[in-house]
């Protein structure tokens, strides 16, 4: 018999990770790269919240969704699937983990490819986010930061209350941010009672509230219908209720977190587990064979079948216009 409240773990395995790319393709987005310690990013996920959780749900699409069962399948962990027909954006994935889910489920939303160290401050961040939770508030996870990052949005927070949600600043905003001292990096990690979340999503929101749920009734075994999923706006759940609603509270979290959004921050992780880099910093990923690098500091070899990739790892950010010029001429090389 199924307990009435259930911590359900929600995996959000959207993005291609341009960023990324030659490693990350459509084929094969970022979160599944077994690159980190013969393990992908999402089955590192699943791994972390596997004791936390008596339930997963998985929300793919129909591009990646075979890639998730095949690790849901490696670790062994039974899951509901639901596969978005043409990604509508945060606000609808999230409501339809929601519809999926009973009223009173508290539901631990994570992206899939993100690292997370310090393991113990997790847990006690997320037991902290259920009782929240559990008391009718959202709840978001607002990482210490440990520099003025640009690459990431902020919450600007008083104890557990947010005051606002920043977007990603410029160099000289973030610093102002770390300056200040009560602003966090905005994980995009959220915890909720069902019930709540689609009640603050119908109040602020009730368009992408009214179509997700039509989308979600019509659905066949998880899987949702193109033409009904196109009515519904593309909205980050940011906009949809985070920045509006009245019941946000905030977990400031230590433990370390990145989303490995760039080869800056892949580099960093890599060399915190000692991948091997030379006198000058200069790193190859993707390729076992013998590499020498003459005359240059901190360069990153990327090596892959179709395309290599050479780049300064301060320019790491300025992956995604290759991306985009690529995309403009329908490449191949992207597929």
């Amino acid at each position: 018999m199924e307990t009435k409240n259930s911590i359900i773990h929600v995996i959000l395995t959207g993005g291609v990770g341009s960023r990324l790319w030659p490693l990350s393709r459509k084929s094969q987005p970022k979160q599944y790269l077994e690159i980190f310690e013969n393990k992908s990013l999402f089955e590192i996920t699943v791994d972390r919240n596997s004791h936390l959780a008596d339930k997963v749900m998985v929300v793919g699409n129909v591009d990646n969704h075979h890639l998730s069962g095949k690790v849901m399948d490696k670790t062994k962990t039974s899951y509901v699937n639901i596969v978005e027909a043409t990604p509508r954006n945060t606000a609808a994935a999230i409501a339809f983990a929601a519809f999926a889910s009973n009223p009173d489920d508290i539901l631990i939303v994570t992206p899939s490819d993100h690292i997370i160290d310090k393991i113990e401050d997790y847990n006690k961040a997320i037991n902290e986010a259920i009782s929240k939770a559990q008391d009718g508030f959202i709840v978001t996870f607002g990482i210490i930061p440990t520099k003025p990052e640009t690459g990431y949005g902020y919450i600007e927070s008083k104890g557990d209350n947010v005051i606002s949600f920043r977007e990603k600043p410029n160099q000289t905003t973030a610093k102002e941010f770390i300056a200040k001292g009560n602003f966090l990096w905005n994980s995009g990690m959220f915890c909720f009672k069902a019930s709540v979340l689609l009640e603050e999503l119908k109040q602020f929101q009730p368009d992408v509230y009214e179509k997700s749920k039509t989308v979600w009734e019509a659905s066949e075994n998880g899987f949702l219908d193109f033409n009904l999923s196109l009515e519904i706006p593309s909205i980050s759940i940011d906009y949809a209720v985070m920045e509006r609603s009245k019941k946000i509270k905030v977990v400031p979290a230590s433990f370390s977190w990145s989303d490995l959004g760039s080869f800056e921050s892949v580099y960093d992780y890599l060399v915190s587990k000692n991948h091997p880099v030379d006198k000058n910093g200069n790193m190859v990923i993707g390729s076992g064979k013998h590499t020498t690098f003459l005359g240059l500091k901190n360069t990153i070899f990327v090596y892959t079948d179709t395309a290599n990739l050479i780049l300064q790892k301060e320019n790491s950010q300025d992956v995604k216009d290759v991306y985009s010029e690529l995309e403009k001429i329908n490449s191949d090389l992207l597929n």
